[in-house]
């Protein structure tokens, strides 16, 4: 299909040189200098093959669970990859819109796959009668990019069953204050919970994220997984991480990011023609935004500075969305600006 969505794109092909980055969810432009400093310790010893014993062991503490519920990977995106390779899925369903890699990837590995799409009448709020039961293998993303929506646990945990592998997408989970709709901790048959340290902590650079839940399901990625896949200086960085002080900085930065998150909403409702159908669901930091034109809006804001995500390539999306990364109030003041000075 030549009209069929661009999977592979992502916000960071929207930057460049200039331009107010409004379009990749990375939190901070720069790591915290505590943690370049675990990092760059691990410099010296390059020499020696990486380790990640200590690494999945301070993950699993982190989330209660043994050691062999958790993997650790080359950033989430690597996890979607195993999957795809490691599981031989009768019918694969993934929700839309939602990040497009598991879909990119299982197609990539020869799978077919099946599409639920919620709508933006119904906020994107997942109705769990729309996944088929006899799927065997279910993606869904909560908080989801890039509607933001935040699902119950419960809803999604209720799709949960022998037989079936459930992946739960939660990269942005950590930018949610408390993480109350969280899986991570939870034990469901062929649960597999993908999280990120990419979005809070600046090191997209780095790859490094990790799964957790079900041993059986996490066996099979791990052969799946090459050798010495997550290296020394990502894996310093997951120990770092897991401690009790990096989560409670990552506590205070998700407060904040919730402020200017409203704030930002609030700005956008005051332009005539935007609307934000998702936003009473939603707990993340971008904000998915509906204009008609979003798309040539979009190339004016690169004309003016700005660099926003086109939503178009998320399945079920079109041209007249786009994704706006939640950035300090200043930015967001100047965001609005720019768009009033063209009649937006």
């Amino acid at each position: 299909m030549t009209d069929a969505p661009d999977l592979r794109h992502h916000g960071d092909r929207e930057v460049g040189p200039g331009l107010v980055d409004l379009a990749v969810n990375v939190r901070v432009p720069v790591p915290p200098r505590w943690l370049l400093d675990r990092i760059a310790a691990t410099l010296p010893g390059l020499a020696a093959y990486p380790d990640a014993a200590d690494a999945t062991a301070a993950v699993a503490r982190l989330h209660g669970r043994p050691v062999d519920e958790v993997l650790l990977t080359s950033g989430a995106a690597e996890a979607f990859v195993l999957l795809a390779r490691a599981l031989r899925p009768r019918r694969a369903v993934v929700v839309h819109p939602q990040f497009t890699e598991p879909e990119a990837a299982l197609a990539a590995a020869g799978h077919e796959v099946a599409r639920v799409l919620l709508t933006a009448a119904d906020g994107f709020r997942l109705d769990p009668a729309l996944v088929p039961g006899d799927s065997d293998l279910v993606v869904i993303g909560n908080p989801t990019n890039p509607t933001g929506v935040l699902h119950p646990a419960a809803e999604l945990a209720a799709l949960a069953r022998p037989g079936r592998t459930l992946v739960v997408d939660e990269a942005f989970m950590d930018a949610v204050p408390g993480q109350p709709e969280s899986l991570s901790s939870a034990e469901l048959p062929g649960l597999v919970v993908l999280r990120s340290l990419t979005k809070t902590w600046g090191l997209a650079g780095l790859r490094i994220g990790y799964a957790v839940g079900d041993p059986a399901v996490l066996a099979e990625l791990r052969e799946a997984q090459p050798l010495w896949s997550v290296s020394s200086p990502a894996l310093a960085a997951a120990i770092a991480c897991s401690e009790p002080f990096a989560q409670a900085e990552a506590e205070r930065l998700a407060v904040v990011a919730e402020a200017d998150r409203r704030y930002l909403e609030r700005r956008l409702l005051e332009i005539p023609g935007f609307a934000l159908p998702a936003r009473r669901n939603t707990r993340a930091p971008f904000v998915l935004l509906h204009v008609e034109g979003a798309d040539k809006l979009r190339l004016r804001l690169r004309e003016r500075g700005f660099a926003v995500r086109r939503a178009d390539t998320f399945p079920g999306l079109g041209p007249d969305w786009l994704r706006i990364a939640v950035r300090e109030r200043a930015v967001t003041d100047a965001l609005c600006a720019a768009v009033r000075q063209f009649g937006g």
